[in-house]
């Protein structure tokens, strides 16, 4: 396999994976032991990582979310504690999460050394959230705490990938999230408000995207063999499959 397929096969599981963590009980109890709502721990956690800036550069930065909404988590968060604070926390619950639901996998440790490589050798140009993140210390060492982190780290490559790939298509972050599978859904739950634009003439423009966001990604996959590559995809559709199982059961 090539790197750009290795990205794009390893996109799907990453994008959903690196980010359940999000979403666990225990996550949203630590926002409220700080003071501050889900949202605003979100938000906060994923653009902390870049320090005390203004929100409109963390709207810059995360690119999909709608900068009202970013506004309100970001300063609302900030009135109440320091942004690093609140990346720190969100980083020890995606350890918390990762040693909870992936140390005990069979696959863990393998997943964990091949995802740090692709971490390591990502080019971050143009995606400061990315290279924040990766130059966060890491404070647990458990297969499954790094594991979690690497699903982190690479989901906010993509991220980034994307929404380049997004901006020199010629589109916009609410035009990329319309013509997504979520559509109009989706970008509620990003924060934009209706009247949406007509999805139609965005669909093609979109799939051109996906295609750069695979290209931009692939540095990082280039540090793979191509059998490593196949075993990495393999790899994350078992862990994708063993957690929906455990979801539903």
């Amino acid at each position: 396999m090539t790197p750009e397929q290795v990205a794009a096969g390893s996109k799907p599981a990453v994008l959903e994976l690196g980010e359940l963590f999000t979403r666990c009980p225990g996550t949203l109890r630590r926002a409220r032991t700080m003071g501050i709502p889900g949202w605003a721990f979100y938000v906060t956690g994923r653009a902390g990582a870049l320090g005390d800036i203004r929100a409109e550069t963390v709207a810059a930065a995360l690119g999909f979310l709608a900068p009202e909404a970013v506004a309100d988590g970001w300063d609302t968060a900030v009135r109440v504690v320091r942004p690093l604070e609140v990346a720190t926390a969100h980083l020890t619950e995606c350890c918390r999460w990762g040693a909870q639901h992936l140390d005990d996998l069979p696959g863990t440790p393998r997943l964990t050394a091949l995802l740090e490589r692709v971490v390591a050798a990502a080019d971050a140009t143009g995606m400061p959230l990315f290279a924040a993140w990766r130059a966060m210390p890491l404070p647990a060492h458990a297969e499954g705490a790094r594991a979690a982190v690497a699903l982190l780290l690479l989901r906010e490559h993509f991220t980034g990938a994307y929404l380049l790939a997004v901006r020199a298509a010629g589109m916009t972050p609410l035009e990329a999230v319309l013509a997504g599978p979520e559509g109009e859904a989706g970008a509620a739950a990003c924060g934009w408000s209706p009247p949406y634009p007509p999805v139609g003439p965005l669909v093609r423009r979109r799939l051109w995207a996906e295609a750069v966001t695979d290209r931009l990604a692939a540095a990082g996959f280039r540090a793979l063999r191509p059998a490593e590559g196949r075993e990495l995809i393999e790899l994350l559709t078992d862990v994708r499959a063993r957690l929906r199982a455990d979801a539903d059961g």
